[in-house]
């Protein structure tokens, strides 16, 4: 391997691929949008939240690189989706709605660009990014909840076992979209998470790997308690509204950087969705 890409899910995040909101709306993919999708997301606000979010990628030593936004794949500011990175290169996902289907081509050639190698890709099976989290350098956890399914990590794990990786499916009720809503790691052993819309096969995984975690309710997941950013070194970026997650990880030792962020969550998607790894170390 020339180039180490991304390691983990909490090492110090170097840079970033991400997307403005400008044609942002609530389409009704999920279960958050559906309550907005009658109403007109305001587009200054949202520019404003992702500057916040931009900015504080900055100042704390991201480079942020950016896909330009279109009107015909508003979704794109969810960048987190398109697929996953691991230390070799990344894994090109492969989108169930319809209304993302044009983000893919988009994201491919940006990486090409960006000369990151795709080292799997899903085809046949459906993978998106949401779903995807290092639990430790070489355990990956793939949700299969709404958006991807068990042909896709099939697909995945049949290209990533050359590079001894071993990887863990996380059945989880369809309501909650991705894994992200209900798990997140945010240091190397601590995460935060709905336990109770998780399998108990993982929460035991969990437990032999000692990966505490920080519970929330279901109503949480909801308003996005568990979308959070690790960038390493002990630091997170959060919502304001999470009160209490940041309370605690504070507690815990952890620098929370909490962001006003409240506009375009009813898309459906928080920091930790709006933000493609490129380098983790």
């Amino acid at each position: 391997m020339d180039k180490m890409f991304v390691k983990n899910s909490t090492g110090v995040l170097k840079k970033v691929l991400m997307c403005r909101p400008t044609y942002l709306k609530a389409v009704p993919i999920n279960e958050i949008a559906k309550k907005w999708e009658t109403t007109e997301l305001d587009v200054e606000k949202m520019e404003k939240e992702h500057r916040s979010l931009v900015e504080a990628y900055e100042a704390n030593g991201v480079e942020v690189v950016m896909v330009d936004s279109d009107s015909r794949r508003g979704n794109s500011v969810f960048s987190r989706d398109f697929g996953g990175c691991i230390r070799e290169g990344y894994i090109l996902g492969n989108f169930k709605e319809s209304v993302r289907f044009l983000e893919r081509e988009v994201y491919k050639d940006k990486m090409d660009e960006l000369g990151i190698p795709m080292v799997a890709e899903c085809k046949k099976g459906l993978f998106e990014g949401g779903d995807f989290t290092f639990l430790d350098d070489n355990t990956l956890a793939i949700g299969m909840v709404a958006r991807s399914n068990e042909k896709g990590i099939d697909e995945i794990r049949r290209s990533l076992s050359k590079y001894g990786y071993k990887v863990i499916a996380v059945p989880c009720d369809e309501k909650y979209l991705h894994l992200d809503l209900c798990f997140n790691l945010v240091d190397e052993k601590l995460a935060v998470a709905y336990r109770e819309g998780l399998p108990k096969e993982f929460l035991k995984t969990l437990e032999d790997m000692g990966i505490e975690t920080i519970d929330i309710t279901e109503e949480s997941v909801f308003n996005h308690g568990c979308n959070l950013q690790s960038i390493g070194n002990k630091r997170v970026i959060s919502l304001k509204q999470n009160t209490y997650v940041n309370e605690e990880l504070r507690k815990r030792g952890i620098t929370v950087i909490d962001l006003d962020i409240t506009e375009i969550l009813k898309a459906g998607g928080g920091p930790h969705c709006m933000t493609f790894p490129l380098s983790r170390i």
